[in-house]
């Protein structure tokens, strides 16, 4: 659960971008994702094939393949939302985006669907890892417990000094 800090520390909230089970990144069965090697953040088993923006901010990437978005916060945190694992092989399959780099975009705004089926009949795992890339830049980042989560519900807070 969410930590105590110092009253004068600004926490930045990120919400989840899917519906569906939050787990700790840790349990990702990919170790680029659960040995924090791109960042610290959590994953989240999808009940729906929806993403939503997590923040307030703006689009850097949409990969040409469809599968994965990076963006940046107001308060400047980066953000990778990453569908599925290895679905880089998929190129593009059975997903659609609906946002484009450098696009300003609102917290709960859609960002990409995605066929959760199709994909898991082409094999592939749809935990969908959600990583601050630069968590240096934060004195501390907390993480809600594992539990269900909606879309737009606060699961992480990042600590400014």
């Amino acid at each position: 659960m969410f930590g105590f800090f110092k009253n004068k520390d600004k926490k930045v909230g990120i919400c989840s971008p899917l519906k569906g089970k939050l787990i700790a990144i840790q349990k990702v069965n990919d170790p680029t994702f659960a040995e924090e090697i791109l960042g610290k953040g959590f994953a989240i088993v999808p009940a729906t094939g929806r993403v939503v923006a997590p923040v307030d901010g703006l689009i850097n990437l949409v990969f040409e393949t469809k599968h994965a978005i990076s963006m940046t916060s107001k308060e400047g945190a980066e953000i990778l939302i990453h569908v599925g694992l290895d679905t880089v092989n998929l190129r593009g399959e059975h997903f659609q985006t609906f946002v484009t780099a450098e696009q300003s975009v609102k917290k709960g705004d859609l960002l990409l669907e995605f066929d959760m089926e199709a994909i898991k009949n082409a094999g592939y795992d749809i935990t969908t890892p959600v990583v601050i890339c630069n968590p240096d830049q934060f004195v501390g980042i907390n993480i809600i417990d594992e539990k269900d989560v909606d879309m737009n519900e606060e699961v992480m807070q990042l600590i400014v000094s």
